[in-house]
């Protein structure tokens, strides 16, 4: 694909397949096709990799964020369950959103919690929120070790973000989708792989081996989820589609 832009006459040219498309630079249209190339090359750049939430680094698109403070807001579930802990970051995030709205309790699980992010996050002021729970997120001990901390009732939420191959995350998605409390979600992180198979960090074989296929499967099913972008609770422009590294993340247990 290949984007010219040409802000003399205001207008932005995408040819795409022989395709030639001429676009108002000043447009939903030219936002989004902008929008995905700055995604690929913020990604190639680590641009996620230059936030922190309250003293932790957090390795996510602030888009992204924001977004999934909209959900938890709307769902308030009292159980966020989170696979792939790496520095605490997105614990301590979605700790401090439990704290504001005085309500919610974290699980992070990863296959390796290393000494100094353990301390930091057990160390950390909002650490009374979170639950940490060391090995692989699809064994059955660890969810049955998860399963201990969920009583009979609560709202539960899932957020898949440790390993992203297709074959992990469709076995997450199989693993813990009985948590996921009917119009609640099971959020799968970092589809955006199947656009990075062509930039110099990325790799060929992400073009199928990533969360979105895993999705896809897992939705062939199981008829109890469907991909659904959470409502915008406030939205004043034309625009429709999340700015995103977590496209068809999300999906919403419908019964």
């Amino acid at each position: 694909m290949k984007i010219i832009i040409d802000t003399d006459k205001k207008n932005l040219v995408v040819e795409k397949n022989d395709n030639v498309k001429e676009l108002p630079l000043y447009s939903k249209e030219s936002f989004e096709a902008v929008s995905y190339i700055n995604n690929k090359i913020g990604w190639n750049e680590k641009y996620v990799y230059t936030f922190s939430w309250l003293g932790r680094p957090i390795i996510q698109l602030p888009d992204d964020m924001i977004r999934i403070q909209e959900v938890i807001y709307q769902v308030k579930p009292d159980i966020i369950i989170e696979t792939g802990v790496a520095h605490g970051g997105s614990l301590i995030y979605y700790a401090s959103l439990c704290n504001a709205i005085n309500k919610g309790k974290i699980i992070g699980v990863d296959i390796e919690i290393r000494s100094h992010n353990r301390e930091a996050i057990q160390n950390h002021e909002l650490s009374s929120y979170i639950t940490l729970i060391e090995g692989s997120s699809t064994d059955e001990k660890v969810i049955k070790e998860v399963s201990k901390h969920i009583k009979e009732g609560d709202k539960v939420l899932v957020i898949l973000d440790s390993n992203h191959t297709r074959e992990h995350v469709l076995n997450e998605l199989e693993s813990y989708k009985s948590f996921v409390s009917i119009d609640s979600y099971i959020v799968a992180t970092d589809g955006i792989m199947q656009d990075l198979y062509d930039v110099p960090r990325g790799s060929e074989e992400w073009v199928e081996n990533n969360p979105v296929t895993a999705v896809k499967e897992f939705l062939g099913n199981n008829c109890d989820f469907i991909v659904e972008q959470p409502k915008w609770p406030f939205n004043e422009s034309k625009l429709t589609e999340n700015i995103t590294h977590w496209p068809m993340a999300y999906l919403k247990r419908i019964k």
